[in-house]
């Protein structure tokens, strides 16, 4: 644990994370906190912020990680923040002498750039740090990130309300300047070998889908995540009738499961932390996946509320225990040189698949019980240890295959 705090690249990493987070959780209550007192709380243009923010998400996240792949990993990170940083107080002075809508281009610019940064600090992990260390380093990510969705709401809010839309939008693009800061303690990037005839973008993305095709481990992993996404969409927005209807509470009642659910987060994270390398990170996964579908599947059937609790709790501990692990096994099980690539086509598919669900669950709740979709949800876990059983020898740093890589 002290190794890992005294690594370089992790606290740079962590320092830009903690500052991207704060921004992001700033920015996100902003826009939304603004866009209801200028709509008069007009569903159209409070549904326009989700597409903002998770429509790049599908359409530029394999792109992005392409061109992570062609650039250097630290270059491409400090001027995708950079321009975030730019496009803010661009948008800044926009809100000051033109129309307020232009404040949506604020999520979308800097969500279309992380697609790009996201996937180059992925490849960052796998060029710079030991095998050792990666698993601890992306549990303390996911943990950096659980802590914000407890506390980003409330920062955001008091933030959007202590100092109103003007002020915030300065403190974003500070926060995002800040991240630049701390990226430019990271160690240069590796010195590639200059291709005579590099392939062009586009027979790039096909070679990555190739590649992907062609790893076992990869699709596995791949159809983990959908079918995962899947899931939790489905039950995502049915939590207020769990409050409602099963605990016959109060729908404010809700405020206090997704506090219970996000401390379960944070705990997971934590406790990835702790046993990474000490437990095998299939081990990690396929129990994580059992015990989630067994607290969905509780929180599905229960009339009691601490028991309703305790499953959330135990919901929230396991989910970021599948994502480390997923995370891990898909950078130990991918060449250096198609990183992005993979992370920028199987990252969407979790994202996508839940959107998905989301979108059905309203009407899904229309022609069934709350106590069935849940059990439907369960299951959707429970046939994703089927995926996952065939990864038991294949969670190692030693799996790569270099030869087959570079063959591309």
């Amino acid at each position: 644990m002290l190794d890992l705090l005294k690594n370089r690249i992790i606290l740079s990493l962590m320092g830009s994370m903690f500052f991207l987070q704060l921004g992001v959780w700033i920015r996100n209550f902003t826009i939304l906190l603004y866009v209801i007192e200028k709509t008069n709380k007009n569903p159209i243009a409070i549904s326009l912020i989700s597409i903002a923010e998770y429509g790049p998400i599908l359409i530029f996240s394999f792109i992005g990680g392409a061109l992570a792949d062609r650039w250097r990993a630290k270059k491409t990170m400090i001027w995708c923040d950079f321009l975030s940083a730019i496009s803010v107080f661009l948008i800044f002075l926009t809100l000051l002498i033109g129309s307020w809508k232009v404040i949506f281009l604020s999520t979308l610019l800097s969500t279309i750039f992380s697609q790009v940064s996201v996937p180059a600090s992925v490849k960052m992990f796998k060029t710079h740090l030991e095998d050792r260390y990666i698993q601890p380093a992306i549990a303390l990510n996911q943990t950096i990130i659980a802590t914000f969705m407890i506390m980003g709401p409330v920062i955001g809010t008091i933030v959007y309300q202590y100092f109103g839309v003007y002020q915030s939008f300065l403190l974003i693009g500070s926060l995002f300047l800040l991240s630049v800061l701390s990226l430019l303690f990271l160690p240069n990037d590796k010195k590639e070998k200059v291709e005579i005839s590099k392939p062009n973008l586009f027979k790039e993305l096909r070679i990555g889908f190739q590649y992907i095709r062609n790893k076992k481990e990869l699709l596995l992993l791949g159809v983990c995540f959908s079918i995962a996404g899947l899931a939790i969409g489905l039950i995502q927005p049915l939590n207020v009738f769990i409050v409602i209807e099963n605990l016959n509470l109060d729908k404010s009642f809700l405020s206090v499961l997704l506090m219970i659910n996000g401390l379960g987060m944070i705990v997971g994270g934590v406790v990835s932390l702790i046993v990474a390398n000490k437990v095998s990170v299939h081990k990690s996964l396929l129990f994580s996946v059992i015990l989630t579908a067994l607290a969905v599947s509780i929180i599905g059937f229960s009339k009691i509320v601490w028991i309703t609790l305790m499953a959330q709790f135990i919901y929230g501990l396991c989910l970021p225990i599948i994502q480390i692990s997923i995370n891990t096994v898909l950078l130990r099980n991918t060449d250096e040189k198609f990183i992005g690539r993979v992370n920028g086509l199987i990252t969407p598919l979790y994202t996508g698949s839940m959107i998905l669900t989301i979108l059905i669950s309203g009407m899904v709740k229309n022609h069934l019980s709350l106590v069935s979709i849940f059990q439907i949800s369960a299951i959707f876990f429970l046939i994703a240890v089927i995926f996952i059983l065939p990864l038991k020898n294949n969670d190692g740093s030693k799996n790569f295959d270099k030869e087959r890589a570079n063959s591309y």
